[in-house]
């Protein structure tokens, strides 16, 4: 099957794609939250990408590298704007951005 050489990097996707909904999910949340506006935008882009990513690798895409290259790009600028901002959900999002950005580079 095509999909089983993208694994890991799919599995990591899919991770950043939860944590990221579940960043902007939380972010809602906070007192905050006008101050949170790009880093709920970012998880918000950042879990489409990353779905997106997974999908064309579990297919088999020929884009499955074009599509991961943008996927990389997409959770380093999560993860740098989420790495700003204190709360754990932010912190745990920031580092889940960082091993799928990490897993797409290497993939692509």
């Amino acid at each position: 099957m095509p999909h089983e050489r993208f694994n890991a990097c799919i599995e990591a996707c899919n991770a950043c794609a939860v944590a990221c909904d579940h960043c902007a999910a939380s972010c809602l949340q906070e007192s905050n939250v006008q101050q949170m506006a790009d880093c709920i935008r970012l998880d918000l882009d950042c879990a489409q990408v990353c779905r997106l990513a997974a999908a064309v690798m579990s297919r088999g895409s020929q884009f499955a590298r074009d599509v991961c290259q943008l996927c990389a790009r997409f959770c380093e600028a999560c993860a740098a704007e989420c790495a700003k901002h204190a709360a754990q959900h932010c912190q745990d999002c920031a580092k889940a951005c960082q091993r799928c950005a990490e897993a797409c580079r290497a993939m692509a």
